[in-house]
C-alpha cells in the first residue's frame, strides 16, 4: 500500500490565528476600561476632597464608590484613589454645540483647567463641534437611580414589574440603560426629581431591587435627529469626548 506523503515543514502553532483575533479584541477593551478607571479614579478624589474620605458619611462619596464596585473596579484602586483626595482638582461644566446644532454638556475633572479647556476644544474643532454658551437650556437636571438588571434573589426585572416599582418608589419614568445597550441584560435607569433621590433609591432597595449608583444628571428636555452624514460625524466626536480622560460624564440630545 502506498502510504500518505510526509509533510515537514515549520511547526503550526495552534491557536495562532485565534489569539491574533483576541488581541484585536482584548487591547481596545482594556484601553476602554482603563479609561473608564481612570474616570472613576478622578470622580471619586473629587467626592472626597468635598465631603471628606468615608463613605458612610458622605453619600456622594458612597454612590461614586457603588459605581467603581458595579465596574468592577479593584478594591485597591478605589482606597488609592480616596486616599489621594489630596491633590486638587476642579470640578467643569462645558457647554458645546455638535454636528447638527446638536447640544453637549461634558462634565470635567481636572487639576489643570486651562489645558483641559484646550483640549475639549480642540477635539470639538477637528469634529465639527464648537463651545458654545447656552447649550445647558437644552437640559434639565434629575435624579437618576442605575438598577441591576436581576432583583435580589437573582429574578431578571421585567420592564412591567420596573415600572410598577417606579410608580411605588415615586420615580417619574423608568428605561433601560442607553451607555449599556450592547449588554445582554443593561441595567434600568429611574428617572427622579433632584429633591426625591435619595428616598427613590431607598424604596427601590426595600422593594427587592439592587440599586447601583444614584447620582443627579442632566437629561435633554428634547431629542434631535441628524441626517446620517451629520449623525457619523457627531459620533466620531462622541466617540472622541469619551477617550479624553479629564471628562467624566457627557451628556447630549442627539437621537
Amino acid at each position: 500500500a502506498i502510504g500518505r506523503p510526509l509533510h515537514v515543514g515549520p511547526p503550526s502553532w495552534a491557536g495562532h490565528n485565534r489569539w491574533s483575533k483576541v488581541k484585536n479584541v482584548k487591547g481596545p477593551r482594556d484601553m476602554a476600561r482603563s479609561r473608564l478607571f481612570q474616570r472613576l479614579s478622578l470622580m471619586l478624589r473629587s467626592a472626597a476632597r468635598e465631603g471628606g474620605p468615608d463613605p458612610a458619611l458622605n453619600a456622594q462619596l458612597a454612590s461614586v464608590v457603588e459605581q467603581c464596585r458595579a465596574k468592577n473596579m479593584p478594591k485597591a484602586s478605589i482606597e488609592a484613589a480616596i486616599h489621594g483626595a489630596v491633590v486638587a482638582a476642579a470640578r467643569l461644566l462645558y457647554e458645546a454645540r455638535g454636528p447638527g446644532g446638536s447640544a453637549l454638556l461634558l462634565e470635567v475633572l481636572t487639576d489643570n483647567p486651562r489645558r483641559s479647556q484646550q483640549d475639549v476644544r480642540l477635539i470639538l474643532t477637528r469634529h465639527g463641534g464648537m463651545m458654545a454658551e447656552g447649550a445647558r437650556h437644552g437640559f434639565e437636571q434629575k435624579g437618576v437611580v442605575r438598577v441591576g438588571p436581576r432583583d435580589r434573589q437573582g429574578h431578571p426585572v421585567s420592564l412591567e414589574a420596573a415600572l410598577e416599582a417606579a410608580l411605588e418608589a415615586g420615580a417619574e419614568d423608568v428605561y433601560p440603560d442607553e451607555e449599556e445597550e450592547e449588554e445582554e441584560d443593561p441595567a434600568l435607569k429611574f428617572i427622579c426629581e433632584t429633591s426625591a433621590l435619595r428616598t427613590v433609591r431607598e424604596r427601590l432597595e426595600a422593594s427587592g431591587l439592587c440599586p447601583l449608583s444614584a447620582a443627579i444628571e442632566y437629561l435633554p428636555r428634547d431629542r434631535v435627529m441628524l441626517p446620517e452624514g451629520t449623525r457619523e460625524q457627531a459620533e466620531r466626536l462622541l466617540q472622541a469626548l469619551s477617550d479624553c480622560p479629564d471628562i467624566v460624564r457627557l451628556y447630549h440630545n442627539i437621537q
